[in-house]
């Protein structure tokens, strides 16, 4: 008799476990695919973007040897290419080396246009902002004051950044022939008194000063001018495509010199 009880609980256990299975098996299913979905859509995306930058190295790198061999045209379309790119860092980089190719063709509002670019692709504000410097330098002849303090008002404004102290050099270069001596002047000692201002910056912030207040400010744009067009600070590399998310993470210039648009000389 006791076999017969034990035979009808199993038999009453198993109706329960198929009717649980029954109403809960869809649930766990849906669970496990969209598991699944998750997983391969972060596989996938990581692939999408490594196959990214693996595309824009390569041609980063076709674009820097055709400059190599002076091949201006096929480098440009290169870095378009590179540019076009998933990579954020590649994008910017190569948007710059294409200002500099246009800039060395005499081609400057197109220069500016493209340094616009490469400023808002930037993937961190050091190099975002050694792009804005450079656009701003190539319109200071030209420009309004206002317009200049608006460009490069992401760097006057952070003390930290990388180009503070030329942003102000800048500044104070185009108040200067807007007419306001007095202010720029004012701007020139803040910048030689700027701790984090590269000694050759500072050295030239003092010498505009001298020159103001000799009578001589019409010197100060040629001297400062005359600084700009030294050779540039190689533009930063990105790192190895096989280095995944730090592949996109370039090494800023040198705060010892100002960049410049002929990147691609």
């Amino acid at each position: 008799m006791v076999d017969v009880f034990e035979e009808v609980e199993e038999q009453l256990r198993a109706d329960r476990y198929r009717t649980l299975a029954v109403r809960y098996l869809p649930w766990i299913g849906g669970v496990l695919l969209a598991a699944l979905i998750v997983a391969l859509g972060v596989w996938g995306y990581q692939k999408y973007r490594q196959d990214g930058i693996d595309k824009a190295s390569q041609a980063y790198a076709m674009g820097l040897t055709s400059l190599a061999h002076n091949d201006r045209d096929g480098a440009y379309l290169q870095f378009a290419q590179a540019a076009n790119a998933s990579s954020a860092a590649y994008k910017t980089l190569a948007l710059m080396q294409q200002a500099g190719i246009r800039l060395a063709q005499q081609r400057s509002a197109d220069a500016v246009s493209l340094l616009d670019q490469a400023a808002k692709a930037a993937p961190n504000p050091v190099i975002g902002d050694a792009a804005r410097l450079e656009s701003a330098y190539l319109l200071l002849d030209t420009a309004s004051l206002s317009e200049i303090e608006d460009r490069l008002k992401p760097l006057t404004s952070k003390t930290d950044s990388s180009y503070n102290a030329l942003g102000r050099e800048a500044v104070a270069m185009a108040k200067l022939r807007a007419g306001r001596t007095a202010d720029a002047r004012s701007d020139f000692v803040i910048v030689a008194l700027l701790p984090n201002a590269p000694d050759n910056v500072r050295q030239r912030a003092q010498a505009a000063r001298d020159l103001i207040d000799s009578g001589s400010p019409g010197q100060v744009a040629a001297i400062v001018k005359q600084a700009l067009t030294l050779p540039p600070a190689p533009l930063p590399q990105p790192g190895a495509p096989t280095a995944g998310p730090a592949a996109e993470q370039p090494q800023a210039q040198s705060q010892d010199q100002a960049p410049a648009g002929g990147a691609a000389q």
